[in-house]
C-alpha cells in the first residue's frame, strides 16, 4: 500500500485531525512510499526502531510519538533517532489521545476485561472524554485487584481509601491522576489508572476513594494491538508487535 494512502486512513479512523493532543499527532517521520510491513510499539525509541528495521517494517506506529508540542532540536538522542528511521526507510506515525479515546479501538476501549455496564465517556481532558465508567458486577475491592494484575500482567499498586466492595467504575489509560476529582464528583467506587505520581500522593489519601495503578505501559498496548488487527485484516499489510516493557 502507498504510504500516503495508509496515512490518510489511519488519520480518517482516529480523526487525529478533530482531537486536540500536545503530540503531533500522525505521520511524524516519512519513509518509503510503498508500505508491505508495519510494526505498532507503545513507544517510539532507540529499541523500537531497531527492531522495527530488523523486522524489516516499512512504518512504525506508536502511542508516544518523537514530536510533541515542544520540538526539540534533531540532536543527540532525537538525532539518533529521526536518523535510524531515515536510515531503514521506516515511517513513523503517532496516534496519542486518537487511540486513548476511539470508541472501539481505544486503549479504555479495549479494557473490556471489567466488563463495565451503563458505560459512559469519563476523564475530560483537553475537552474530550478519554476513558468511560459504568457500573461492574459487585466484588471485593481486593478481587478486582487480583483480576486486573492476572490479566494486564501488571503489579497493580492498591490505594484502597474507599469501599470494601465495589459496584461502580472509572477507567482511563496512562496518566491519568487528572481523573481523579471526576471520579469523585460521579462518587465512583474504584478508579483504574496507568500512573500516578508522588507529588498526588496525598490528594489520593484525602480522596476517600479506592484507586488502582496498573502501568502506563500495560494500560496503553491494547489499543495499538486492536489497530493492528485492524490494520492486519482490514488493509491486507504484514504487522508485528514489537513488546518493549517499561516497568512503570
Amino acid at each position: 500500500m502507498r504510504r500516503k494512502a495508509l496515512v490518510e486512513k489511519l488519520d480518517a479512523l482516529l480523526k487525529v485531525k478533530d482531537i486536540p493532543d500536545d503530540s503531533l499527532n500522525g505521520l511524524q517521520v516519512g519513509g518509503k512510499e510503498e508500505v508491505k510491513k508495519v510494526a505498532f510499539a507503545v513507544d517510539a525509541c532507540m529499541a523500537t526502531i531497531k527492531k522495527a528495521a530488523k523486522e524489516k517494517c516499512d512504518m512504525l506506529i506508536v502511542h508516544h510519538g518523537l514530536f510533541w508540542k515542544t520540538l526539540k532540536p534533531m540532536t543527540g538522542i532525537m538525532g539518533r533517532r529521526v536518523k535510524a528511521l531515515f536510515d531503514n526507510g521506516i515511517s513513523l506515525y503517532a496516534a496519542h489521545l486518537p487511540l486513548d479515546m476511539h470508541p472501539t479501538l481505544g486503549n479504555n476501549a479495549q479494557l473490556k476485561l471489567f466488563g463495565l455496564k451503563k458505560k459512559k465517556p469519563f476523564a475530560q481532558y483537553h475537552g474530550f472524554p478519554i476513558g468511560f465508567c459504568g457500573e461492574i458486577l459487585p466484588l471485593a475491592l481486593q478481587d478486582l485487584v487480583l483480576k486486573a494484575s492476572n490479566t494486564l500482567d501488571s503489579d497493580v499498586a492498591v490505594y484502597d481509601f474507599g469501599k470494601e466492595k465495589v459496584k461502580t467504575m472509572g477507567i482511563s489509560s496512562g496518566g491519568s491522576a487528572f481523573a481523579l476529582d471526576e471520579a469523585m464528583e460521579k462518587e465512583l467506587d474504584v478508579l483504574l489508572i496507568g500512573e500516578a505520581g508522588h507529588s498526588q500522593y496525598h490528594y489520593l489519601v484525602e480522596s476517600g476513594m479506592n484507586i488502582l495503578v496498573a502501568g502506563h505501559y500495560a494500560t496503553e498496548t491494547r489499543g495499538l494491538k486492536a489497530l493492528q488487527k485492524h490494520i492486519q485484516q482490514k488493509m491486507k499489510l504484514k504487522t508485528t508487535w514489537i513488546d518493549m516493557p517499561t516497568g512503570l
